[in-house]
């Protein structure tokens, strides 16, 4: 055991001997590894101290640029006003007696828009003494349009700015004898057939009403009258579609009624910006039998649940047609909230009767020619299209404001 253990203890002394030889070698060489390691991270670190203020420098000339755009500027001071201070938030700093005040002048706006609800009223009726005024010319306009007429050579006088360019055409026309007798033929046709159905084509609004079962029927379409309420009766407006003879239905006139409301509403006066339409009334159209395009006949299995047996049944559900416009939605007198797609059918129905009233009907050769579509065009455009600048120049700014904040912020 004692040899055994002399033997291993020698061993043992040989073993640490030489682990210090190799320790030693070992110590130097990682020594010189770890200087190595040393030097190559104080490079890495000078890189990136570097790269950090190349990347510092980039911010701050971005930052300047970003600060001297007055565009800029002006967006972000407005959002820093909105944000520092809200009409509602001042009103709430003001003494109690500046307060007092203020309700008091809110009393005298609520009487100025009580009088001003008096003013459409006259208003209304201003309209209605002048559409009587209007009627001769429309019923004229309507016998040039069905042939009932035809006007004098005064009458149909024009002067068009391509004038000059008509004339020379017309000269060319007499040369030619084939063109003569096209001329000829011309003038059998009677009024300016389509009328009514060209001013449904044009306007975009009527034109997606309209469905190709639609089309024959429309033009059979003679006239479009706006009636307004007798003195004493509630405010309201009719149109009156009259149409000729034709195989659709016996109506020679279809009506639809408008009912307004010209008074501040009782909770919300402010809100108070002239008469609107609160209701409207359609009217029940004769179809002739199998002619009522507002329907459309489907057929469709029913299993018997005893027996089995399979039968087919028709059943006629709704189709889309102009001609539903005689059938609007009701609006409930007991206060009932309509859904959310029936408000917006209701509200695009109101829209189409006071587009007929104030722009179709009054000036209805225009839209025949497409001269007032392009006059519309023209508008909306060069409104839309300066208010959709500045709104893309603000919302560009704020952008870039946000991006500038949210990346290049100092940290710690």
């Amino acid at each position: 055991m004692a040899r055994v253990r002399r033997s291993g203890w020698g061993a043992g002394s040989y073993q640490r001997s030489n682990f210090k030889e190799q320790n030693k070698t070992t110590i130097q060489v990682d020594t010189g590894t770890q200087m190595a390691d040393n030097s190559k991270t104080e490079d890495t670190a000078s890189d990136s101290v570097e790269a950090a203020k190349n990347a510092s420098d980039k911010k701050e000339k971005l930052a300047d640029q970003v600060m001297q755009n007055p565009q800029v500027l002006a967006a972000l001071q407005e959002r820093l006003d909105n944000t520092a201070l809200t009409p509602s938030s001042y009103i709430e700093t003001l003494p109690k007696a500046v307060k007092r005040r203020i309700d008091a002048l809110k009393q005298l706006q609520v009487k100025c828009a009580h009088i001003e609800a008096k003013f459409y009223e006259e208003v209304h009726d201003l309209e209605r003494k002048y559409a009587a005024l209007y009627q001769p010319l429309f019923d004229k306009r309507r016998a040039f349009i069905t042939g009932e007429a035809e006007p004098t050579d005064a009458e149909s006088e024009w002067h068009s700015e391509n004038e000059e360019e008509d004339k020379l055409a017309g000269d060319l026309k007499n040369v030619v004898v084939v063109e003569e007798k096209a001329e000829a033929e011309e003038t059998n046709v009677k009024g300016i057939p389509d009328f009514w159905f060209t001013i449904f084509r044009n306007v975009d609004m009527l034109s997606e009403l309209v469905q190709e079962y639609d089309e024959p029927i429309l033009k059979h379409l003679q006239d479009i009258k706006v009636k307004f309420s007798e003195p004493g009766q509630p405010m309201s407006f009719s149109l009156e579609f009259h149409f000729g003879p034709n195989d659709y239905f016996s109506n020679s006139v279809l009506t639809k009624t408008y009912k307004m409301k010209s008074e501040p509403d009782k909770t919300d006066p402010f809100s108070f910006e002239g008469p609107e339409i609160v209701d409207c009334e359609g009217c029940t159209i004769d179809w002739k039998k199998g002619k009522n395009v507002t329907v459309k006949t489907i057929k469709k299995k029913q299993k018997h649940k005893g027996r089995g047996t399979v039968r087919t049944i028709t059943k006629q559900v709704p189709n889309d047609s102009f001609f539903n416009f005689f059938s609007p939605i009701k609006v409930s007198g007991d206060g009932e909230l309509l859904d959310e797609d029936s408000e917006f059918t209701l509200a695009a129905d109101f829209e189409i009767g006071h587009f007929f009233r104030e722009r179709i009907v009054p000036r209805a050769v225009l839209y025949f020619t497409g001269e007032a579509i392009e006059d519309d065009d023209n508008f909306e455009e060069g409104e839309e299209g300066e208010e959709e600048f500045i709104s893309i120049l603000c919302n560009l700014s704020l952008f870039i404001i946000h991006t500038f904040l949210e990346r290049f912020q100092p940290t710690c």
